[in-house]
């Protein structure tokens, strides 16, 4: 039997039956990645003899008695996380030798439950980017066309996944990092609550494995099924023991609702910023049609929503303002000397782009005042509503694109184009505010491609989305593997 496309849950149950051992699905996906990686290019450093040892130790647990949450699972993680004795370079050439000799705390959990690491995944450099490829590790592509991003910058676990290499990932996300892969590759992902989840030792490798409350990034489980990422979110959730952990415990709440016919849902498919494709826009519409199918409240419009406009350039601001945080002195100037020069009534994403590197502290506060307005909105919104279904991106996955300055890069909407980093504005509605949100697989494009759409929740109420993300794949058969 093929396990390789097999949940991480119905994996754990035929372990428990036994009717399969660790150390079999450790070996056949070892077999299927030296088989097929080599088209994809998921996997940038494999740790097979260290997964194999972990799958035989699993199993003599196992036959012990023990039943951990991922005992025996095969799993990848994102390159960007320290493992001890692996390379962790983010994908920066200056960095290809850095190996951390610490395991990043969500590691450090994955093994605890019990889990196999198969070895890491490619990501694009500094993590900055839609699409992954390097110098160091190669280009990954879209397990469903070669020619394709598998999306960025998480699109390494996202291939994998999709490609069965694994049942699990672990990745992160600052602009839509774990949901845009997820979207191109036909998966599922769930970008928590703002610090929600550990994220010790994901850390860039010019930077110490510290704890530190960052501003926007979180991390988070990728899966096949939507009932394996509550599996990995109860593994990777809870504050750090070295600070909050000391005092604090987790108890997320329940979600909401069991039922469709229980959930109250606000749809979106236009952004004043950018178009939707015709492509995305079906999905959201499937998604849409299946939840007044199961008897959901389905809404187009609400009085109650923050505005988009705005949030998409607060959101923009707080991005860029730590993308250049570290660039030198002589560049950070001739920036401000070029925000200086824009009009006053430039609304566009691309001069938000440009004041967001310059933002000084004093209008960083002015800022995050203005966002605190917007969780405000969005604590009102989800007092009547209990999820926002919208898109990822306005596209499927789109062609490789390696243009070396991102600036000249277009994204082609139903053949009009469109600046490169405007498709960040989806993911940015739910990154702005800190709030959850789960990417879920919603039908395939004319072309064959998957199209996934975001499920975005009331902050740390982590299990509503990640409910109707089952719900949802119950009516509309989730993941199905590439032709």
């Amino acid at each position: 039997m093929d396990w390789n496309f097999r949940t991480a849950g119905e994996l754990a149950a035929a372990m428990r039956a036994g009717d399969v051992t660790s150390a079999e699905l450790t070996d056949e996906a070892i077999a299927r990645i030296e088989r097929e990686d080599g088209a994809v290019n998921a996997i940038c450093v494999p740790d097979f003899d260290r997964a194999r040892a972990a799958a035989r130790g699993a199993d003599r647990a196992r036959a012990r008695g023990e039943d951990r949450p991922l005992l025996g699972i095969p799993v990848t993680v994102k390159e960007c996380y320290n493992i001890a004795g692996l390379p962790t370079t983010w994908a920066m050439p200056q960095h290809r030798d850095h190996v951390p000799a610490e395991d990043a705390v969500q590691v450090s959990r994955l093994r605890a439950a019990g889990a196999v690491v198969l070895g890491k995944t490619n990501v694009p450099v500094g993590l900055q980017d839609i699409q992954t490829f390097n110098e160091i590790y190669g280009t990954t592509n879209n397990p469903w066309d070669h020619d394709r991003t598998a999306g960025g910058s998480s699109g390494g676990s996202a291939a994998a996944l999709a490609s069965g290499f694994g049942a699990l990932s672990i990745g992160s996300d600052l602009a839509g990092s774990l949901r845009t892969p997820a979207h191109f590759c036909g998966i599922h992902a769930h970008k928590p609550t703002l610090g929600l989840v550990a994220n010790r030792g994901m850390v860039a490798p010019s930077s110490p494995a510290w704890p530190v409350d960052l501003d926007l990034a979180v991390v988070g489980p990728m899966a096949r099924g939507a009932r394996d990422l509550t599996l990995l979110l109860d593994v990777m959730a809870g504050p750090d023991p070295l600070t909050h952990g000391k005092a604090h415990h987790l108890a997320l709440p329940p979600a909401r609702h069991e039922r469709l016919d229980g959930f109250r849902v606000l749809v979106l498919e236009e952004h004043p910023f950018i178009p939707t494709g015709a492509a995305v826009r079906a999905g959201v519409n499937r998604v849409a049609d299946a939840l007044v199918d199961g008897g959901a409240r389905v809404e187009r419009h609400t009085p109650l929503l923050p505005d988009l406009a705005e949030a998409a350039t607060l959101y923009t601001q707080f991005l860029f303002s730590g993308s250049v945080a570290h660039f030198p002195v002589e560049e950070y100037e001739q920036l401000r000397a070029r925000a200086a020069g824009l009009s006053a009534d430039d609304r566009s994403l691309d001069a938000a782009r440009l004041r967001g590197m310059v933002l000084s502290h004093r209008d960083w506060i002015v800022a995050d005042g203005r966002r605190e307005h917007h969780r405000h909105g969005w604590r009102q919104l989800f007092a009547e509503f209990d999820v926002v279904v919208c898109p990822i991106t306005p596209t499927p996955a789109f062609p490789h694109d390696h243009t070396p300055d991102p600036r000249e890069r277009r994204i082609d909407i139903d053949g009009v184009d469109h600046p490169y980093f405007d498709q960040l504005v989806w993911a940015g509605l739910a990154t702005m505010p800190g709030l959850p949100a789960t990417a879920v697989p919603a039908g395939r494009s004319p072309e064959g491609l998957p199209v996934g759409v975001q499920l975005i929740g009331p902050m740390y109420e982590d299990r509503t989305p990640l409910r109707l993300a089952e719900l949802l794949e119950q009516k509309t058969g989730g993941f199905q593997p590439p032709e």
